[in-house]
């Protein structure tokens, strides 16, 4: 065989499985005997018209497995109505025989690979067998394969359709992920490593400073609260119904992460320009950005002592400044789940983010997301 038709012979059954039976299934199997029998009923200069009645009566049970045994069904409603059609030297007239494209329809939406191409050749067998047993016309016989094609094809443009469609929902979902990934890093990591920095202090002036230990497990417990509520937060919107989504973090929040306590490094928030006007979802970007950007220099940076943050909203966009003062490294870290994810935030928004050694010393971050493309 060759390689189109040995990939379509080798092609699964249509993802996702089609439903078992659905409602319209049992409408079809009472509506078509009835159908039958009235134009049964009507057109008496039909011959055998009442054969027929009964034969296509008891062939429309045949639609309930049309999904689950497609090639099946339609072998079987093809065998019977071609073995009578020759038997009576004639094929059906009844209009009610056209329900037989809907087994031909549900063997190119639901069927294998082998079952489209047994299928497309046990239709073409039969109408040889009916036009030998009743020659028909030239018009006759091109109408009877038009109709099969096209009923052929609108069962493939559907599967298609809707395997397109299952694509973009894996899609969507895998970008959903990778979204609720670094959302919860960068919150979880924040405060983990705020409570982490708490830690060592406390440890550091137990034995002399008792009233500072205290302190530091006050703030211990302020920050494992924060990092409980957003975490609830987070899982609460992920539990809500789409009209019941919390809010997302936006400029104003950058505030929080402001602190000048001595038993960490102090983190000055310095916001500038037309906080109002940025959209949610780039003040949104930026807040993880800054809140991630802060962390890092918490755990990374060496004999830090000062964070500053800086935000600037112009007209040509936000612009984003984490800078420490903490000893330069040698050459840049290895990038991980946080630098990529504020790499990948930026980069969603067309924009851009870098990090790197500071003039002068320290550690940068700095983040520029684009004015164009913004939408209230």
């Amino acid at each position: 065989m060759t390689s189109p038709v040995r990939a379509l012979w080798d092609a699964p059954a249509a993802v996702p499985a089609p439903p078992r039976r659905v409602w319209r299934d049992w409408v079809l199997v009472v509506a078509i005997p009835l159908l039958a029998v009235v134009e049964a009923s009507v057109r008496t200069d039909v011959p055998w018209r009442w054969l027929w009645a009964v034969v296509l009566a008891a062939l429309a049970p045949t639609l309930l497995w049309r999904r689950s045994r497609p090639f099946t069904m339609l072998g079987i409603a093809f065998a019977v109505g071609t073995t009578v059609g020759l038997a009576t030297a004639g094929d059906p007239q009844l209009y009610t025989t056209a329900y037989f494209l809907i087994l031909l329809y549900a063997v190119f939406r639901w069927g294998s690979g082998r079952a489209m191409i047994a299928g497309g050749a046990l239709v073409v067998i039969g109408m040889l067998l009916t036009f030998v047993a009743s020659p028909p016309d030239v018009a006759d016989i091109i109408g009877g394969v038009a109709v099969a094609v096209t009923t052929s094809t609108l069962g493939l443009a559907a599967r298609w359709r809707r395997r397109a469609r299952t694509r973009e929902l894996e899609q969507v979902r895998l970008l959903e992920r990778e979204e609720l990934a670094r959302d919860l890093h960068d919150t979880v990591a924040h405060h983990v490593s705020a409570i982490a920095i708490q830690a060592q202090a406390g440890s550091a002036v137990a034995a002399t400073d008792p009233s500072a230990t205290v302190q530091v497990l006050h703030a211990i417990e302020a920050e494992a609260t924060r990092t409980l509520r957003e975490m609830r937060a987070m899982v609460g919107v992920l539990r809500a119904p789409d009209d019941a989504l919390a809010p997302t973090p936006g400029l104003a929040g950058i505030r929080a992460l402001e602190r000048m306590d001595a038993a960490a490094p102090a983190v000055a928030v310095r916001l500038g320009g037309d906080l109002e006007s940025v959209p949610p979802t780039v003040a949104a970007s930026v807040f993880r950005i800054a809140q991630e950007a802060v962390t890092n220099a918490r755990r990374h940076a060496r004999d830090v002592t000062r964070i500053d943050v800086g935000v600037d909203v112009d007209t040509d966009g936000v612009r984003l400044e984490v800078r420490d003062d903490g000893a330069g490294a040698a050459s840049a870290p290895s990038p991980g789940y946080g630098i990529t994810g504020m790499r990948e935030r930026a980069a969603l928004l067309g924009g851009t983010c870098d990090s790197g050694p500071a003039p002068g010393g320290g550690w940068i971050v700095a983040a520029t997301l684009p004015r164009a493309g913004w939408t209230a």
